[in-house]
């Protein structure tokens, strides 16, 4: 089976991108690796005349996106990677053609390198499944272009970035999310795989993972990037066998092993999403101590003890939430990364658990419950000791909610 996972590696680029976060720090540095093995990749299941046709989308000219981003200037480049450059521009709202910067709707232009192969198929998937489908945890494709050599594409812009930028990014701009706001953008994200996985549309979404999950200006969470989405399997079928890609850390162990897809895939790789959310680490990271580097790994013996999940808690975290809450928002991740996919929930299951902790009782910030948690318990025999007094767990300065 061929294998073709990205690397993580970060772009350089403007940190307030409201596209695909692939568009500022990106997942481009492919690393494949092939056998006689190798199973085609499913082709897109209309012709192409078929897709570029839709009615739901703008067909662009190129004349007409290159005004809308001032002739695609650099300090219109809001990021990239190795698909190419993503450019910020504007367009007039009822015309759709091309707008003074700071008047009519902001959009984010996707411009495509012309010599990558690989970059019009992921184009064109990504204008398929878009192109049929509106959600509001699903990011809204507005058109295309496609002209000669030229393919772009043209979504709707979204101020605050990629959630990967607001968990791992550091800086003035990105404060720490509350934990009201994590358990919001897991919620919103959950919906929008549970619409992917439902009858109405399936679709398996192949790379779920923070980077791809974008966030309006009131933290609403929107799926972005279509490039690796697969129609589901059909009729009495169990799974879809492909081509093997996504991104280290977050696909599901038995796809890798055996290249075939379910959307159980995607549950595995929303848990560790989850897990990041609760932790405030990435999936992988190789900066970590022997032992730490692999998050699943690192975080499973703990997920399941309400007596220990406190040690996987992000520490910026302090004080926001119920170890009650927090335990049972980790039971949920604890089962999504399950080994045996049977066991992981489906989508539509963790929406319905996600929906019980909005209430305004579980979520505000309790400070007696978290002062007796095992953690603040921990701490406090530390200082009252004073052999570190220096020790604690920071709170997030001001964080938006």
């Amino acid at each position: 089976m061929g294998i073709c996972l990205s690397a993580r590696i970060k772009a350089e680029g403007h940190l307030h991108t409201g596209v695909n976060s692939k568009y500022v720090s990106t997942d481009e540095n492919e690393k494949c690796i092939s056998s006689s093995k190798l199973s085609s990749v499913q082709s897109v299941p209309r012709s192409e005349g078929e897709i570029l046709q839709s009615p739901n989308l703008k067909s662009f000219s190129y004349a007409d996106l290159k005004l809308a981003t001032r002739n695609f200037r650099p300090d219109s480049v809001v990021g990239g990677g190795g698909f190419g450059s993503v450019f910020k521009g504007w367009i007039d709202k009822n015309l759709f053609t091309a707008a003074k910067p700071g008047t009519g709707l902001v959009i984010a232009v996707k411009k495509l390198n012309q010599e990558s192969l690989q970059g019009h198929r992921e184009w064109l998937a990504e204008v398929n499944y878009l192109g049929q489908f509106s959600h509001p945890h699903l990011v809204k494709l507005i058109g295309y272009c496609l002209e000669d050599d030229s393919r772009l594409l043209v979504y709707e812009f979204l101020t605050r970035g990629s959630l990967e930028n607001h968990l791992f990014r550091r800086g003035s701009y990105f404060q720490p999310l509350s934990w009201i706001l994590r358990l919001k953008v897991a919620l919103g994200a959950a919906k929008g795989l549970a619409f992917l996985h439902s009858d109405e549309a399936k679709v398996i979404y192949r790379d779920f993972k923070t980077s791809n999950i974008l966030l309006d200006s009131t933290y609403n969470a929107k799926l972005s990037d279509f490039g690796l989405a697969k129609d589901g399997p059909l009729g009495d079928k169990t799974h879809v066998s492909t081509r093997v890609m996504g991104t280290y850390g977050y696909a599901a162990p038995e796809y890798l092993h055996t290249g075939h897809l379910t959307t159980k895939s995607d549950v595995y790789s929303y848990g560790v999403v989850l897990l990041e959310l609760l932790s405030g680490r990435r999936a992988i990271d190789k900066n970590r101590p022997t032992g730490e580097h692999n998050l699943v790994e690192w975080a499973r013996p703990y997920l399941g003890n309400r007596r220990k999940v406190f040690r996987i808690m992000d520490n910026r975290l302090e004080g926001q939430y119920t170890i009650d809450v927090a335990q049972k928002v980790a039971n949920i991740a604890l089962r999504c990364v399950s080994l045996d996919s049977k066991l992981r929930p489906t989508m539509d299951s963790i929406v319905e658990e996600l929906e019980q902790f909005q209430d305004s009782k579980n979520l505000e910030n309790n400070h007696h419950k978290t002062r007796n948690s095992p953690r603040t318990r921990a701490l406090d025999a530390v200082n009252t000791s004073g052999t570190n007094k220096n020790t604690a767990y920071p709170r997030p300065s001001s964080p938006p909610h």
